[in-house]
């Protein structure tokens, strides 16, 4: 199982950016899709993007498409979320995880969550 360490969270106005990172630990993250998720004070946790073992594949909720970018580096163990043209409506705890199968890992259903890192956008 691969370890996650969540970061790059804090405030930020309506209109700014923010890039999160999750670095991981273990020698098989190359064996891992890896996705954000994010979880809205009184809402249920939801899936925000997505990207392939490769990084070649990326997958996004509609809501995030063209302001989010998710990217990784295998080398560093380490994968992205960069957030531009922030809302209101993006603050959250956001999550990263990994799964080896990445139908899994976009339909949340994982055993495992880290603390996250708190998004909070001022309007």
């Amino acid at each position: 199982q691969v370890q996650l360490v969540e970061s790059g969270g804090g405030l930020v106005q309506a209109g700014g950016s923010l890039r999160l990172s999750c670095a991981t630990a273990g020698r098989t993250f190359s064996s891992y899709a890896m996705g954000y998720f994010r979880q809205a004070p009184g809402e249920e946790r939801e899936f925000v993007a997505a990207i392939d073992q490769n990084g070649d594949s990326t997958y996004y909720r509609n809501t995030v498409k063209g302001r989010f970018t998710i990217s990784r580096d295998n080398a560093r163990n380490t994968v992205y979320l960069q957030m531009n043209s922030l809302k209101s409506e993006d603050t959250a705890v956001y999550y990263c995880n990994a799964d080896p199968d990445l139908g899994r890992l976009v339909s949340g259903h994982l055993e495992t969550w880290g603390q996250g890192t708190l998004v909070t956008v001022s309007s």
